[in-house]
């Protein structure tokens, strides 16, 4: 069956950067968007970034924009968020998804599937 595992999250300081990982099986890879979304308590799901099949077409929520950056090894099946300059706000739990099509890219109800995530914890 299909499964994304996601690694990386702790707690750091402000300004910190962490790197997350989303390694994933059970699926052609290299035909699915990939995205990052996170969900802080009490908040819906969020979308922060996404990228295309082959590593084009990136996008970014303005949020992060600038500090957050996306990237995709299909030759290793993995989709990674390095994640600089963070901020208390960052804080959320961070999930990985994967979804055929590029249409509604940061509508978290259009991803087919999702990983159990990792907690990123910014303390100021």
């Amino acid at each position: 069956q299909v499964q994304l595992v996601e690694s990386g999250g702790g707690l750091v300081q402000a300004g910190d950067s962490l790197r997350l990982s989303c390694a994933a099986s059970g699926l052609t890879f290299s035909s699915y968007r990939m995205a990052w979304f996170r969900q802080a308590p009490g908040k819906e799901r969020e979308f922060v970034a996404t990228i295309r099949r082959s590593g084009a077409n990136i996008y970014y929520a303005d949020s992060v924009k600038g500090r957050f950056t996306i990237s995709r090894d299909n030759a290793k099946n993995t989709v990674s968020l390095q994640m600089n300059s963070l901020k208390p706000e960052d804080t959320a739990f961070y999930y990985c998804a994967a979804k055929t099509g590029d249409y509604s890219y940061s509508d978290y109800r259009r991803y087919d599937y999702w990983g159990q995530g990792t907690q990123v914890t910014v303390s100021s």
